[in-house]
């Protein structure tokens, strides 16, 4: 590295088409936090560039602040923005390196980028340790050139409790934009790394090197009582888990007098034999609960390996809805779906009086067993369309433009049912609905 100690942070933008839920749900930045914290300590001067919410073309920001090195990260989806990036990082004269949750899996695809470096572990560490000039060999969960070539070094899990606190002066600048649904401000805490479950299609049990790692809890409810904001969104892939540690957290949130709302993943199965912890959990302020319905039967349960059924979800919601916490239940359209079966998910929203729905499409992780067997029914390589919205893999029982068409119904039915019931008052409803209308005939064309 040179005397220059100005590094940029990158998250690049989610899409460039207006067909996302961007100004619904926008993230905070938190590992790029975590990289900025590292940094100062190290005595570099960070920055972040989000394309979520930055008016500043990336290319400006770059050549205006000339860093030294560029860090960039970002899931499969943003995979062609990363390399994009990097081409320009390298451009400028400044080291390209590459890391996220996608880099961790797939960090191959990379290769043949303008990246000097790839990071495929959580530990921030690593990337003060390859600017501080230690030796590449030396630095575990790293992929770099030597002679031309790249050598990959061992990814070894990270354990969470050596993290140290994100610096979030980039989230206060921009309080106004990162937001979960009506939250805004919404504050983004980790508890934990990995998923302790083993469901087929997910591919968050996977990172970590598929080590589940979480926090001291009562670091995780010192951190939360200093963020300035009155709303926190817990990103672990299951919040839920540890009928003790759970406790321990609903006692410290009350001993310290803290009031604040929470979201957080959790398991329908968890959430049904727990409802006197549930129920101490809205007490204290429990707002939102992400759970994965997945499906209206019981057979595709099974084939995703849930190890539950649609009692117990139906058994969590009406629980949820009696403690006054939102569920956001969270569906798979599969690939072998009919057109009875995308019915039937809207069915069961309306039986089970669910508010809050989300709809993804099966999609087959890259670097996972599900992408080979889904191989050669791919219809698309493009990674831009690994973002749940897209079909990648061709339908079982319909066309493509057919399975689109009964997609987009649903999600039409689906948001006209919330517009109805004023959910989500602070949307566009007549864009996204025109939006939809207009894929519905324009996808799988």
């Amino acid at each position: 590295m040179t005397e220059n100690d100005i590094i940029l942070l990158v998250h690049p933008e989610i899409s460039r088409t207006k067909y996302n839920f961007a100004g619904i749900i926008d993230n905070e930045p938190l590992e790029l936090e975590y990289i900025w914290a590292m940094l100062a300590r190290e005595g570099y001067r960070p920055y972040i560039w989000d394309g979520q919410v930055e008016k500043i073309p990336f290319r400006e920001r770059l050549h205006e602040l000339r860093p030294a090195a560029v860090y960039i990260c970002g899931r499969t989806r943003q995979e062609g923005f990363m390399k994009e990036y990097a081409l320009e990082a390298k451009k400028a004269g400044a080291v390209a390196m590459i890391g996220g949750l996608h880099a961790q899996r797939c960090y191959n695809r990379f290769f043949r980028s303008a990246a000097d470096y790839i990071f495929t572990g959580f530990d921030p560490s690593a990337v003060t340790d390859v600017l501080g000039g230690k030796s590449p060999e030396t630095i575990s969960s790293l992929c770099w050139k030597k002679d031309g070539h790249w050598v990959v070094n061992k990814a070894v899990p990270h354990d969470i409790r050596t993290l140290i606190r994100p610096d979030r002066s980039y989230f206060y600048q921009h309080a106004d934009r990162y937001r979960y649904l009506e939250l805004l401000p919404a504050a983004h805490v980790r508890t934990a790394y990995s998923c302790p479950y083993r469901c087929s299609f997910c591919i968050r049990n996977r990172l970590n090197c598929g080590v589940y790692s979480q926090r001291d809890i009562e670091d995780v409810v010192d951190e939360i009582a200093q963020i300035e904001c009155e709303n926190i969104y817990i990103i672990d892939d299951d919040f839920l888990f540890g009928e003790e540690r759970l406790e321990q957290f609903v006692t410290l949130i009350r001993q310290r007098g803290i009031h604040k709302r929470y979201v957080c993943y959790g398991r329908a199965d968890f959430i049904a034999a727990h409802p006197k912890l549930m129920g101490r959990l809205a007490e204290i302020g429990l707002y939102y609960v992400l759970v994965g319905i997945e499906s209206a039967d019981d057979s595709h349960l099974r084939s995703y390996g849930k190890l539950s059924d649609n009692s117990v979800n139906v058994k969590a919601v009406k629980l949820l809805g009696s403690l006054g916490v939102n569920t956001m239940g969270m569906f798979i359209v599969d690939l072998d779906f009919t057109a009875a079966d995308f019915r039937n998910i809207w069915k069961w929203v309306v039986k089970n009086d669910l508010r809050h729905a989300a709809v993804s499409i099966f999609t087959p992780e890259m670097n996972t067993e599900l992408i080979k067997k889904y191989r050669s029914r791919l219809i698309t390589r493009d990674p831009s369309h690994w973002d749940y919205l897209h079909v990648v893999a061709k339908p079982a029982k319909l066309s493509v433009r057919r399975y689109y068409f009964h997609y987009h119904v649903l999600l039409i039915r689906l948001f006209l049912r919330a517009w109805r019931q004023g959910i989500y008052d602070f949307i566009d409803y007549r864009f996204f609905i025109g939006s939809m209308i207009k894929n519905m005939f324009g996808f799988g064309g």
